[in-house]
């Protein structure tokens, strides 16, 4: 079976690389639990000090694997978006998301619950999940606490797209430049980073993110079963496979 995730340790970063371009970045049971095993082993390297989470093509993710969840479901998947989003949070080592290229659903919840989001301008974005009779309900746990309540409302009810630029003014990047710049952007956090100490980087990160990581754990299991019923629904099912069709 064809890896889909990567993982390369240099200098004090791992990156892990989403190479899965048959299906731009899907979230697929097989991706999710790749990136999980990454996930951990990197945060448990003594030789890792920052994690970046990328893409290998010019898609960063598309979202949720709508073949998969028309065929098998996504009793395994939801949850498995609660996991990776708490993989990230609960991580000893900061994570930071090097996104270009469209983000879509699922994808938006990598990069809200890494700790420092950098992106290129042409970016894109969507919580596309309103337009299939779906709620953007696992990934709410960390999308929701980057945006102020309007911001929230009008992405989450209008499945609308949104560049990079809005997307930084909206809270959920940290930071927006031009296409060009990104690696120059993505070393200088590194190099910010890298000049922390394990033990101060790893304490920070705990008091920044324990209400959120209170949370996912206190709603996660929940929001996962909601999101699988909501997928497996008549309505949700008869519009990917809609979409699906319309993409052939």
């Amino acid at each position: 079976m064809t890896e889909l995730v990567n993982l390369a340790v240099a200098d004090g970063v791992a990156t892990i690389t989403l190479d899965s371009p048959h299906n731009k970045n899907a979230l697929s049971q097989q991706l999710t639990g790749e990136l999980l095993t990454h996930l951990e082993a990197a945060g448990a390297d003594d030789a890792v000090r920052v994690i970046v989470i990328r893409s290998a093509q010019d898609v960063f993710c598309s979202g949720a694997d709508l073949s998969e969840a028309t065929t098998v479901g996504m009793g395994v998947g939801a949850q498995r978006m609660v996991d990776v989003q708490r993989a990230i949070v609960a991580n000893p080592k900061p994570v930071v998301a090097r996104v270009a290229g469209p983000v879509r659903a699922g994808g938006i919840g990598i990069v809200a619950a890494a700790d420092i989001s950098v992106a290129g301008e042409s970016a894109t974005f969507a919580l596309t999940e309103v337009r299939l009779g779906l709620a953007a309900a696992t990934i709410s746990l960390t999308v929701l606490p980057r945006l102020t309540d309007r911001a929230a409302a009008y992405t989450f009810l209008t499945g609308n797209g949104f560049d990079a630029l809005e997307a930084a003014r909206l809270g959920l990047l940290t930071l927006t430049v031009p296409d060009a710049d990104l690696d120059n952007a993505l070393t200088t956090v590194l190099e910010s980073l890298l000049k922390g100490a394990p033990q101060g980087l790893h304490e920070t990160k705990k008091l920044l993110n324990r209400e959120l990581l209170a949370d996912i754990d206190a709603r996660g299991k929940d929001l996962a079963e909601l999101s699988a019923s909501l997928f497996a629904s008549p309505a949700a099912q008869q519009a990917m496979r809609a979409f699906l069709t319309r993409k052939k």
